[in-house]
């Protein structure tokens, strides 16, 4: 896998989707980490410690296309 930045991933989903900007960029940050800690020794990765995202929102807003 191809080490993406936020920025990249941001613009990948906004060729899907429209609005949300605080939640794309929430979600590319945390893939990026999610990645960066998966390049880690196991070692050096159980002093990282991982940080989740909770998405709240009506619905048709775009939780679930976000999360794809």
């Amino acid at each position: 896998m191809t080490a993406f930045t936020p920025r990249e991933i941001v613009s990948e989903l906004d060729r899907f989707i429209i609005g949300q900007n605080d939640a794309k960029r929430a979600v590319a940050i945390a893939l990026r980490n999610r990645w960066r800690r998966l390049q880690l020794t196991d070692e050096m990765r159980e002093e990282v410690l991982p940080k989740n995202i909770l998405m709240i929102g009506p619905t048709g807003v775009g939780k679930t296309e976000i999360a794809r």
